[in-house]
């Protein structure tokens, strides 16, 4: 069958989008277009996905910095071509081939190192240094648990997708050593309870169909939307909005209150195993 030169390179275009369990609707309405848009731009001219990583952290960084100054509406500005990046070099890596352990490992690095200076930089200009430290605590534990629980939803429902190979290389190797610093501890923690809380959801069952059964109502697509719809790119959209209006302190306190969310999802997840138990 012949190819059109305009269907050539939506092709790759087709092959870089991510399967994912929920969608982040700021994400798939607004976000994702304009990605693919600098896709299509970065393609051709063979832009390494790492550089894609380090552009949208420098943009973060100098969102944190015009925060600092004062300069609300731009810092918003900023964190929403930062987050066009974001979302652009995933997909890059996977239309060029190129995915790597090492790009997984700096794009989720570079977001945290630029969430810690945004919150940094909120917590100098709303005189609020504790609350902004309590806030950017509370949202990364939000953003763990939501990858968490999005891979166990993959992995319970049979969605796994395989990572990509380790290249041995002295940098990969050293940023998968702060990755497991970083991050390791909170994603056993989130998984831990995760377990402990089913398995004291199912103790008194022994049939191993219906154990089965509430297992995949404990692991439901609505805590996974949920928690997809309060994701990073998400959070820089409030995030800019409040800047423009020129409130940067409601959004801490927004922040802080995403740490009352996953208790309750916890234990919506269990009311939802157990009635899968008594039908």
């Amino acid at each position: 069958m012949t190819v059109s030169a305009e269907d050539a390179p939506s092709r790759p275009l087709a092959r870089s989008r991510k399967r994912r369990p929920a969608r982040e609707l700021v994400v798939a309405t607004v976000f994702m277009p304009l990605a693919n848009l600098v896709v299509r731009a970065l393609l051709p001219l063979r832009v390494p996905p790492p550089a894609a990583v380090l552009a949208n952290a420098f943009a973060g960084l100098l969102a944190a910095v015009a925060l600092q100054r004062g300069a609300f509406v731009l810092a918003a500005l900023l964190l929403q071509l930062k987050t066009i990046l974001d979302n652009a070099d995933g997909q890059l890596a996977r239309a060029s081939g190129r995915v790597s352990l090492l790009g997984r490992y700096l794009d989720t690095e570079a977001d945290l190192v630029v969430n810690a200076v945004l919150f940094a930089a909120l917590g100098s200009v709303t005189g609020e240094p504790w609350l902004a430290l309590a806030s950017f605590c509370a949202l990364t534990l939000v953003l763990s648990v939501n990858f968490n629980v999005a891979e166990l939803y993959r992995e319970i429902h049979g969605e796994m997708t395989r990572g990509p190979t380790p290249s041995g290389r002295s940098v990969e190797k050293a940023l998968g050593v702060v990755y497991r610093v970083a991050f390791a501890p909170q994603d056993r923690l989130v998984l831990a309870v995760s377990a402990r809380r089913l398995g004291r959801a199912l103790a008194d069952e022994p049939d191993v169909e219906r154990r089965r059964i509430a297992t995949l109502a404990y692991h439901d697509r609505l805590t996974v939307a949920v928690l997809a719809n309060l994701g990073l790119s998400t959070q820089l959209v409030v995030l800019g909005v409040c800047l423009a209006v020129g409130f940067p302190s409601a959004y801490l306190w927004l922040a802080l209150g995403y740490a009352a969310l996953p208790p309750f999802l916890q234990l919506r997840r269990e009311r939802l195993a157990r009635r899968a138990l008594a039908r």
